[in-house]
């Protein structure tokens, strides 16, 4: 029997440690619960947030509303020749599937290792990592449409991923619950070391022909050197997504900062490094009250302990006049802000 609890504390179910509450809060451990709660019409139109891991926001106010917690768990493989699909519930947590995965030698997730949060949560996002998109290993997710309460299948084209964006972010925002997610990966491995950093690491344990393994572990290495453990202290990962600029505009920038750091992002556009825009405006490391920059990634806000998620949410607009001042690019939060 599904249960509706009232007046709960959201502090261990967010990775920043904000203490806020939520009015209602319910479990999800199946989809049938998902039929159940919403023939009750009390929850059609009440405020909700569906919530996996509480990895990728941030909670600025208690939250008057119903909180969901998806917690669908199971992984099943299939085998048809190189090829291997995965399907997966929503609640299992991301770097147990990746796991899963290069334990097996099933490749095409191993650049994603440790990044945080759940399985539901990733096509939100299109998470990714060292030259790899969820979008890339995506075959398709099943989704419970609130509405009318109908389950349906969303292909990849279906999903319109883009970076750290996807059909669930924009025109069908709050419409769909994510239950199952199934992926596309292979017997072949086809190792991308597109960032320099993996090809420096997997060259400094002298390795010359790496495995999924020897990627998984290295991806794992670097992420762990420059992000903090959630468990430590408070923080939500990359808090700024990298933007995207037009050539002339990166021209002008170049000429005055000739070593900023920038990668490729189709004709005429270039990526830059939002962690190496905020280290040049003095923000990394730096505490501000209860919250910060990581002290190895400015890229990374920090709630030291007894930060607010308005404290938190203060500090990101510090930082995006900042860089907007120093080289007029506009940093976009890639943190969902709640409340």
């Amino acid at each position: 029997m599904l249960q509706i609890q009232e007046n709960v504390s959201l502090k261990k179910f967010n990775t920043f440690g904000i203490d806020a509450n939520a009015r209602y809060f319910a479990e999800i451990s199946h989809e049938d619960e998902l039929v159940e709660l919403f023939a009750d019409p009390q929850w059609l139109t009440t405020n909700r947030l569906v919530m996996g891991g509480g990895s990728n926001m941030l909670l600025v106010k208690d939250f008057e509303g119903l909180i969901i917690r998806m917690n669908i768990r199971g992984i099943e493989h299939r085998i048809s020749q190189n090829d291997v699909y995965v399907e997966v519930g929503g609640g299992e947590v991301w770097n147990d599937l990746v796991n899963f995965c290069v334990d097996r030698n099933y490749a095409g997730m191993e650049n994603l290792s440790l990044i945080p949060g759940s399985v539901g949560a990733s096509p939100i996002q299109n998470i990714g990592a060292y030259g790899v998109e969820l979008k890339d290993v995506f075959a398709s997710c099943r989704a419970f449409e609130i509405a009318t309460g109908t389950f349906r299948t969303f292909t990849k084209e279906d999903c319109k991923f883009g970076y750290r964006e996807s059909v669930f972010k924009i025109e069908l925002a709050g419409q769909y619950i994510i239950v199952s997610v199934k992926f596309h990966l292979s017997l072949k491995a086809n190792i991308n070391l597109k960032y320099g950093a993996i090809e420096q690491e997997l060259a400094n344990r002298g390795i010359t022909e790496p495995t999924i393994e020897d990627v998984s572990k290295v991806v794992s290495h670097i992420r762990v050197s420059k992000l903090p453990d959630p468990s430590t202290i408070g923080n939500a990962g990359s808090f700024f997504k990298n933007p995207v600029i037009g050539d002339e505009q990166f021209r002008i920038i170049q000429q005055q900062f000739p070593d900023v750091v920038n990668y490729p992002a189709g004709e005429g556009l270039h990526k830059l490094a939002a962690g190496w825009l905020i280290e040049q405006c003095g923000w990394k490391g730096k505490v501000v009250g209860n919250t910060g920059t990581w002290k190895n990634q400015a890229l990374v806000l920090v709630n030291h302990g007894g930060a607010t998620g308005e404290e938190v949410y203060s500090l990101s607009s510090q930082i995006i006049d900042t860089v907007y001042t120093k080289f007029g690019v506009t940093l976009q939060r890639e943190v969902n802000i709640i409340g």
